[in-house]
């Protein structure tokens, strides 16, 4: 992961994040929308990213430069986080390793990639994404509150959990569903006094307040989230048995756990998130689905510590055994991963050709394209050109607090239409302050375009004339 660092191969929302970044490190306190020119608060301003806007306005160093540092204490944050919320459950040695090798190979065997999940390839894909820090931070959380459950703090701890809580939540709203309910199962597990109950209550208050006052974007407002949030996160749903089927070594795990402990803290984490995943497909609110973390975090966990806490040494040899040959057999569905580290053509043929070609990324158009220049590209164009500093006519992305983002994407389909008057063309240009268009080529330099460079795949970047 570290070399994965170094490479930091692009594809899915890293232009999203890297804009974020571009947009706090010239305006910390009041960037706007992250992807194209309008005054609109954003759910990416977060804490984390907030943090790395500064770092980039205070060293001056690429916005690529700053997601790597960022990646590396994120991945840190994780490893740190998994490695202390292990040794609240077992104190055996191995324990926290074994949880680290479930938790990225323990997978299926058909591959998956979505941020929140981290099984390898989905880790080297989004290392960088403020999810991986906010899951770190999850673990820590459920470290800090095992442990302030059984040994009960005083009123500092309990309020300096509620507001790390809120972090998480801020950070990424849907690791914080997660850390919310392994924070549950941990709190219901304890089984605590009810002095601990009047001291979770005044940290749950104060993480509510903290939500409420973040100055970036209203949290509670996206509970309102319309029905694109819903048709993005459909995918979640396919195809569980290839994706998960390895798991289910660790839902047998579970079910002796639950036969030792009917209050086992990780039988109840998974419990709750079966309840949430499964109510999401129920009711049609597919975002639900990025609660499946946790189902497979206690149900991985579970699979590892059983190597270490099973009764008999023939039981534990024999569970080693089958754990180790479906981790052999996740990491070779995960092998093309090594494709980001390693020339394709170093690879052997067998795991070349499960490695997947990154995205090319849009440096090309910097030497003439400017910050805060509004350039008018396609969808998968528009993903990527805002990480330089351009804003794009239509985001990139679904963006519940632009309130006129039918608009926009209107627009561009009707400019790159067939037989689009050039008069029309013009008219788009002038409302929305473009000065370049991106295209594979099929445009041509009449109504009011002059052809500047061409770039990867036979895409052309035009200057807008007036």
């Amino acid at each position: 992961m570290l070399l994965v660092i170094v490479r930091l191969p692009w594809a899915g929302d890293l232009g999203m994040h890297a804009a974020t970044v571009e947009r706090l490190r010239h305006h910390p306190t009041d960037p706007g929308n992250p992807l194209v020119d309008a005054d609109t608060p954003s759910p990416y301003y977060s804490p984390w990213t907030l943090l790395l806007g500064c770092v980039a306005r205070v060293t001056g160093l690429p916005v690529f430069a700053v997601l790597r540092i960022g990646a590396l204490v994120g991945l840190g944050l994780l490893v740190t986080g998994v490695w202390r919320y292990v040794r609240t459950l077992s104190p055996h040695p191995a324990a926290p390793a074994l949880v680290l090798l479930c938790l990225v190979f323990l997978w299926g065997t058909t591959l998956f990639e979505w941020s929140g999940f981290l099984g390898l390839n989905s880790l080297a894909l989004t290392v960088s994404y403020p999810s991986v820090p906010a899951l770190g931070l999850a673990f820590h959380f459920w470290a800090w509150l095992a442990r302030a459950v059984r040994e009960p703090g005083g009123w500092g701890v309990w309020l300096g959990l509620g507001a790390l809580w809120a972090v998480i939540l801020l950070c990424h709203q849907f690791s914080g569903v997660v850390a919310s309910l392994g924070a549950l199962a941990t709190v219901l597990s304890a089984r605590p006094a009810r002095a601990v109950w009047g001291r979770a209550a005044a940290g749950l208050v104060l993480g509510l307040l903290v939500l409420w006052l973040w100055p970036y974007y209203d949290f509670f407002a996206l509970f309102g989230a319309g029905s694109g949030l819903e048709s993005v996160h459909r995918a979640l749903y396919r195809d569980l048995v290839g994706r998960f089927w390895l798991v289910l070594l660790g839902v047998v795990a579970l079910g002796l756990r639950w036969w030792r402990d009917r209050w086992d803290p990780l039988v109840l984490f998974f419990a709750l998130g079966l309840v949430v995943c499964t109510g999401g497909w129920l009711s049609g609110h597919y975002s639900w689905g990025r609660a499946l973390p946790a189902v497979l975090i206690p149900a991985q966990t579970a699979a590892a510590l059983e190597t270490v806490t099973a009764g008999r040494r023939r039981v534990r040899t024999a569970w080693a055994c089958v754990l180790g040959v479906a981790l052999v057999v996740g990491a070779w569905t995960q092998a093309g991963t090594l494709g980001y580290v390693v020339p394709r053509g170093r690879l052997p043929e067998a795991v070349a050709a499960k490695y997947r070609q990154p995205w090319v990324g849009y440096r090309w158009i910097t030497p003439w394209v400017r910050y805060g220049d509004v350039v008018l590209a396609r969808t998968f164009a528009a993903r990527q050109i805002p990480a330089y500093g351009p804003y794009t006519v239509a985001p990139g992305y679904p963006d519940f607090f632009l309130p006129d983002e039918a608009r926009r994407a209107d627009a561009v389909r009707r400019y790159f239409a067939a037989g689009t008057a050039p008069g029309v063309r013009r008219d788009i240009a002038r409302a929305y302050g473009v000065r370049w268009v991106v295209d594979r080529g099929a445009l041509r330099e009449t109504g009011g375009l002059r052809r500047v460079a061409r770039g990867p795949g036979g895409q052309v970047l035009y200057a807008v004339v007036p």
